[in-house]
């Protein structure tokens, strides 16, 4: 078994510094294993890296045909093609543009009727598909990582969940900056199933993210702040710009 080591601390001048380092990263992880289980993220941070990467890809320096993708969460009630839904995000930015191919694309659906067995299916494909490789997440500013909120405990495994105000105003961007028209609920991987992944990586760019990246690090472990839970990991990197490393 692996012994859980402090996070790796990665700073970078800007966050297009921080993105190249992680296209280089993944590229040559796919080098290696063509068959790799990535789990991806949306929201603001991951944008330059999804364009980088998707780059690649259209020169043919990187083949995803064998690759398969796992998203983290998905707002509830929203379709697919609903312009804010995390799907159409995902297809924008890098589905779009990559060769990836349809059915090796993997969403929590939140139309489902039975949002119970929905999360119990998608627990299924990502055991089914032999475990997340590489899990790129990024971070809230109150800590939570997907979709697991601050709470006074957290679900292991995906599930429902109701969102904190301040992550539908961050996600107001989707909704024509109107953070009332963001979904109440969604679905989400469970911190279980996100430390159960290989590797991650967490990205935090901005002085916004400076307190809760010092807390993530130098902080208690605590249900309270869900992306301290990653100092129990073995492999853990945490990429940041310099104002985001501001505290540390």
């Amino acid at each position: 078994m692996k012994v859980p080591g402090p996070p790796r601390i990665s700073v970078f001048r800007d966050e297009d510094a921080m993105a190249q380092a992680l296209t280089t990263r993944i590229a040559a992880a796919i080098a290696a294993n063509p068959a790799i289980v990535l789990g991806l993220a949306t929201g603001r941070t991951p944008i330059r890296f999804y364009h980088q990467f998707a780059s690649l890809v259209e020169q043919g320096r990187v083949d995803l045909s064998q690759a398969s993708t796992f998203n983290l969460d998905e707002f509830l009630a929203l379709p697919c093609d609903h312009p804010g839904s995390f799907r159409s995000f995902m297809d924008t930015h890098l589905f779009g543009r990559v060769n990836l191919a349809a059915e090796r694309i993997h969403f929590l659906d939140g139309t489902a009727r039975d949002t119970e067995q929905e999360c119990e299916r998608y627990e299924r494909e990502i055991v089914a598909a032999g475990g997340i490789d590489i899990q790129i997440l990024g971070v809230g500013t109150n800590g939570h990582i997907g979709f697991n909120e601050p709470a006074p405990a957290l679900e292991p495994r995906a599930h429902r969940v109701t969102l904190a105000q301040e992550t539908r105003e961050a996600n107001a961007g989707l909704f024509g900056n109107d953070p009332s028209r963001v979904p109440t609920e969604a679905l989400s991987m469970g911190m279980a199933t996100i430390l159960h992944a290989r590797s991650i990586v967490l990205l935090a760019s901005g002085a916004s993210k400076s307190v809760v990246i010092e807390r993530a690090v130098r902080g208690p472990i605590t249900p309270e702040l869900p992306v301290s839970f990653l100092q129990l990991h073995h492999d853990v990197e945490i990429m940041v710009d310099e104002a985001a490393a501001s505290r540390l």
